[in-house]
C-alpha cells in the first residue's frame, strides 16, 4: 500500500509541476502584451491563469500534507514527548475532520459545477470544481497514512 502512496504522491508532484508551468504561459503573454504592441491581448489568458492558479493551490496543499510541511504556529513551550504526541494526535484528527468536510462538500461543490461552463474559455467548470474533493481525499488518504505512522511509533515506545 505504500508503494501505492508513494506513486500517487510522486504522481501529484509531477501535476503540480506540470500547473505551475501551465499558469506561466497565460501570466507571461498577458504580461508582454501590455509592453509590447504586436502581441494581442487575449482575453482567455486571465481566466485560465485563475483556473491553474487553484490547481496550483489545491495541489501544493495536497502536497504539503504529505510532506508534513504545512504551517504550524507554537503557542505552547516544549511540553516534552508525552504530551507532543498527544498533540500531534489531536492535529492529525482535526485536520481528518476538515478533509472530510472538503470531501463531502467539495463534491457537492464539484456536482453544481458539473453543469457549468466557462464563458470565455468554454472549458467545464467540473475541471476546476473537482479540485476540493480530490484535495480532501488525497488529504484523508495522508492523514490516515500518518495516524497509522504515528500508532505504529507508538507500539514501539
Amino acid at each position: 500500500m505504500r508503494i501505492l502512496i508513494q506513486k500517487y504522491f510522486e504522481f501529484l508532484q509531477v501535476l503540480l509541476t506540470l500547473m505551475l508551468m501551465l499558469l506561466t504561459i497565460p501570466v507571461l503573454l498577458q504580461v508582454l502584451s501590455r509592453f509590447i504592441p504586436i502581441i494581442p491581448r487575449y482575453i482567455w489568458t486571465e481566466e485560465i491563469a485563475r483556473f491553474a492558479f487553484i490547481w496550483v493551490i489545491m495541489l501544493g496543499a495536497i502536497v504539503a500534507v504529505r510532506e508534513k510541511t504545512h504551517f504550524k504556529v507554537d503557542l505552547l513551550p516544549n511540553l516534552g514527548v508525552v504530551w507532543e504526541r498527544r498533540i500531534k494526535l489531536v492535529l492529525l484528527v482535526l485536520m481528518l475532520l476538515i478533509s472530510i468536510v472538503f470531501l463531502i462538500g467539495g463534491w457537492q461543490f464539484a456536482e453544481f459545477g458539473s453543469t457549468q461552463y466557462s464563458e470565455i474559455s468554454g472549458l467545464p467548470m467540473l475541471a476546476i470544481y473537482i479540485a476540493w474533493p480530490l484535495a480532501g481525499a488525497s488529504w484523508i488518504l495522508f492523514l490516515v497514512e500518518q495516524l497509522y505512522d504515528h500508532f505504529d511509533l507508538a507500539k514501539e515506545n
